[in-house]
């Protein structure tokens, strides 16, 4: 019996309770059935009770509590948002605080997810003084000598004093007029890498000189941003995601270096020992270059027997006095707009773990710890070392080996030729979380008609660091394989043309839109390659396909070569009787399947996406500019944007911020939306 059968039970007479044992407990049973209805019952007050208070109502009343304040339904993309409760419970917070800068930022930053920051622009207006309203920090014209002022100016922390613009804010043609509110957003985001070993400089002897980035470049450091604490608080630049200017760094480098801040270096001992605070030094590392434009040299490198090191943000670079006994560990933040290829995100947790396991960090031999999984099993990374080797994969036939990082780790596997993939008959790789440089991925023919599968997971295959800018990233010659990539950036596949290749949200980077980003494998470069099936994917150069099976959400950026180009379209599909492109943007004068709502939808129209930049390792790779037509930018089938970058319902969230704006505005008062990033 339930507790509440037993408290019924004991209400009874003990005459009624003597009787019933007597008889079997008939009477029991039957407080049995009935205190199932009353505990059902009790249980629906309970909850009616609760259904009063947005905080612990049922999820199908949040919107009934939301109707009777007049809540407003958003496109649920963002957490805040798709369950509308905690929006709902912040309806009247914010009426309270209706058109006051700290709330409108707020309210930015709860709907779309990207860190916002307010500015009142009329504050911003250089005009008169009066002598009753002495405004003192308004300078019509700026102070030279205060640096951080000028550092800041014409972004959302300026606060120099500026010349009334007329234009609307709404058209973001102008900002400082009276009635102007901007919204800022970053849409870049800081990603980490924790504890990765630093890459020495090969073109200047010494041991002295290294980078951040694992791949050996220059790239800009990012910082992490801190929480805000107070609705009533409004951003700072350390509360967004922005690179670390050098300047700003050095005068505030308690705020951004440490462990948990934005940067560190340890030095590889026993145990890991933090370099010093004070002993870092913050500036220019430039090159430094002689009459025949060689680099001979860094600037401003410590002086020797100083126990210092400079670290140039903006670069990306160290400089030690002294050379370290051992390779330096660094961990930092990098910019980037999407949770895609090798990174150390929440990736979520894999399929069921394919046994044995096998471990490896620190940089070991990754090859001894394969060959004990030949006949299935992981070799999972724990960390987000460099792995300096070729190895060569072996999988035997039916088995599934898995190759993986560790949620929360980038390992790089640094390369020096071709990686073999050996897979027996109906067996399986898997991939999942790495970065591989230097070597291709190859897949040779195999003297049999039986399938092999590849999956790639959250993997780069670096583009560009293959020797030619358009050199694979992927061979696979074997006409039977079934290959699958999900979330991936990836140099140029070459794909055998009776081989299936699903691509889910990646990037195929051929580096420039007149190189070849996809097509058959050989010396061939009009060999058509394996059938397509894409969805929200940005591909950079031209693609020979035997079939297009299905591109949806797709931008396509390829072109001819006008003088000598030997292929007879950017897009190149050779059975177009089979498959189809949706909502995607195909080059002029490709050769495709049948089209659906397409652009452009005729030759005439003069569209094409314009991008921050190409460039892997750039923050804002693959991100469509904001003057990028709509057809393209809410172009999707769901009327998101096309690409990779679908997935971030990045025109939703605008959206949703001016349908809040409406609401929350002062009378009188106009808002822009400006991108910080």
């Amino acid at each position: 019996m339930n507790t509440t059968a037993n408290r019924l039970y004991e209400l009874l007479p003990a005459i009624h309770r003597i009787r019933d044992a007597e008889q079997g407990y008939p009477l029991r049973e039957l407080l049995a059935v009935i205190a199932e209805q009353v505990a059902a019952m009790e249980e629906n007050l309970e909850q009616l009770y609760d259904d009063q208070f947005i905080e612990t109502c049922a999820p199908w009343v949040a919107p009934y509590i939301g109707d009777l304040i007049g809540y407003r339904t958003l496109h649920g993309v963002v957490p805040n948002v798709a369950s509308p409760r905690a929006d709902v419970a912040n309806t009247i917070r914010y009426r309270r605080r209706k058109g006051t800068a700290s709330m409108l930022e707020q309210l930015a930053c709860d709907v779309t997810g990207w860190p916002a920051r307010a500015v009142e622009f009329f504050q911003l207006l250089g005009w008169t003084q009066n002598m009753n309203h002495l405004r003192t920090h308004a300078h019509y014209a700026p102070d030279l000598r205060n640096q951080e002022r000028l550092r800041w100016r014409d972004t959302a922390f300026d606060t120099i004093a500026h010349t009334v613009d007329v234009r609307r804010i709404s058209t973001s043609a102008a900002r400082h007029n009276i009635p102007n509110i901007g919204l800022y957003l970053w849409r870049v985001r800081a990603f980490p890498l924790t504890r990765s070993p630093a890459v020495i400089d090969p073109d200047i002897g010494g041991g002295l000189r290294f980078r951040f980035n694992p791949l050996g470049t220059d790239m800009a450091l990012y910082n992490t941003p801190e929480t805000e604490e107070e609705i009533a608080h409004l951003a700072e630049p350390r509360n967004v995601p922005m690179p670390l200017l050098r300047r700003w760094l050095k005068a505030h480098l308690g705020d951004y270096y440490g462990p948990g801040k934005s940067l560190w270096l340890e030095l590889d001992g026993n145990p890991l020992q933090l370099f010093a605070r004070n002993n870092i030094r913050i500036c220019d590392l430039s090159d430094i270059k002689d009459a025949g434009g060689n680099v001979i040299a860094w600037a401003h490198q410590p002086a020797a027997g100083s126990g210092l090191a400079a670290i140039d943000p903006v670069l990306g670079r160290i400089a030690f006095a002294d050379a370290p006994a051992s390779t330096p560990l660094v961990s930092f933040h990098y910019g980037f707009t999407i949770a895609i290829g090798g990174g150390e995100y929440e990736r979520g947790d894999s399929a069921v773990p394919v046994t044995p396991l096998q471990t490896v960090q620190g940089g070991a031999a990754l090859q001894p710890a394969l060959n004990l999984v030949q006949n299935g099993g992981t070799v999972e990374v724990l960390d987000s070392h460099r792995y300096v080797e070729t190895p060569s994969i072996t999988v035997n036939a039916g088995k599934t080996v898995v190759l993986r990082a560790v949620n929360g780790a980038r390992p790089l596997l640094a390369a020096s030729g071709d990686i073999a993939l050996t897979l027996g008959t109906e067996a399986t790789l898997i991939l999942d979380g790495w970065v591989i440089s230097g070597g291709t991925l190859r897949m040779a023919a195999f003297p049999d008609t039986q399938p092999r599968y590849l999956v790639l997971r959250d993997c780069t295959l670096v583009p560009g660091t293959f020797g030619a800018a358009d050199s694979p990233g992927l061979v696979v010659s074997h006409a039977f394989a079934k290959i699958e990539l999900e979330r991936c950036i990836t140099a140029p596949l070459h794909i055998v043309a009776d081989a299936e290749v699903s691509l889910r949200e990646c990037i195929v980077d051929a580096t420039s839109q007149k190189f070849i980003a996809f097509r058959g494998p050989g010396a061939d470069a009009l060999a058509e390659g394996g059938a397509l099936t894409l969805e929200s994917c940005t591909v950079i150069g031209k693609v020979h396909t035997r079939q297009l099976t299905l591109a949806s959400d797709c931008i396509f950026v390829a072109a001819l070569t006008k003088s000598s180009d030997l292929w007879k379209a950017p897009l190149w599909t050779e059975r177009r009787q089979q498959g189809c492109v949706r909502f995607s943007y195909i080059p002029p004068g490709s050769r495709t399947p049948s089209r659906y709502h397409c652009q452009p939808e005729d030759s005439e129209q003069q569209i094409w996406p314009q991008f921050t930049s190409l460039h892997y390792g750039d923050p804002g790779y693959c991100q469509l500019l904001q003057s990028t037509s709509d057809k393209i930018r809410r172009g999707a089938h769901d009327e998101s944007e096309m690409g990779v970058l679908h997935g971030l319902y990045q025109p939703q969230r605008e959206t949703n911020l001016r349908v809040r704006l409406e609401e929350y505005l002062r009378f009188g008062l106009e808002a822009g939306l400006i991108y910080g990033s």
